[in-house]
């Protein structure tokens, strides 16, 4: 620890509490409460209940939950895939035309995900390109949304690769296409996993966007915790959010492990 005195380190750990307790943890213990109350009395929930837990996890939340899965799992690869791509073409260019490719990037993380989700829901409401009212519309806002951290995560990565392991596998007859998977890619294999997590945890959160596009039979799990809350429903929205929390954090945990195997290799 850079703190080496035992008062500045009670001290720092006094800090982070005050810091750390209101602004990240109370919010979530609040949710979290409410989950199991029936009603709030004062400062604490009463009531003590698993019946919002059992609706959120059956019939149309249960049914949230697979769309907000799928949803962030197709997003997630698909931004995977185009943010890697355009950082690899990226690294090749000269500075000034990679500096407009990663602003082309940004951009959908500079403007408001409800802009992004209006563009979309024009883009894609006339024919050729008519995705309005399925599911592929929701997706692609999603993948627009995330694509820029897989692009920012990966660039980075790709910054601080040693070009000498690229440049042993090329001067021993490897042929570029050899060099990208079975050097750069594995290579990078722990940042495209970090990667993945943050899009598939940004696209499970996802609302705003969201909000416009998503057609009846394909309504996303935050979509639900709105509408419960919308109609004074505020215990069950806050179990079906719990539940949305737990699902996310599970496979950010399954991605972890993958990340930590792939820096081992």
């Amino acid at each position: 620890m850079l703190v080496h005195s035992r008062k500045a380190r009670w001290a720092v750990w006094a800090v982070f509490t005050v810091l750390f307790l209101p602004l990240f943890a109370l919010p979530l213990l609040v949710v979290l409460g409410a989950s199991f109350a029936t009603h709030w009395s004062g400062a604490l929930p009463s009531g003590p209940t698993l019946d919002h837990y059992r609706a959120a996890t059956r019939g149309e939340a249960l049914q949230a939950l697979t769309t907000s899965l799928v949803t962030a799992v197709a997003a997630s690869l698909l931004a995977l895939a185009a943010g890697t791509w355009a950082a690899l073409a990226a690294a090749a260019l000269e500075k000034r035309h990679r500096r407009v490719l990663d602003a082309l990037f940004v951009l959908p993380v500079a403007v408001p995900s409800v802009v992004v989700g209006l563009a979309v829901l024009v883009a894609f409401s006339q024919p050729p390109l008519l995705l309005n009212g399925t599911r592929w519309i929701v997706i692609i806002a999603h993948t627009v949304l995330v694509t820029a951290f897989a692009h920012q995560s990966v660039s980075a990565a790709l910054t601080r690769l040693d070009p000498a392991y690229e440049q042993a596998a090329a001067s021993l007859g490897a042929r570029p296409a050899r060099v990208l998977f079975r050097v750069r890619l594995p290579l990078l294999l722990p940042s495209l996993a970090a990667a993945a997590g943050l899009c598939f945890a940004l696209s499970m959160g996802e609302l705003s966007a969201t909000m416009m596009l998503y057609p009846p039979d394909w309504t996303p799990l935050p979509v639900l915790v709105y509408a419960a809350t919308d109609r004074g429903a505020l215990f069950t929205g806050s179990a079906v959010a719990v539940v949305l929390m737990a699902a996310t954090l599970l496979v950010l945990f399954a991605v972890s492990r993958v990340r930590t195997r792939a820096s081992y290799r």
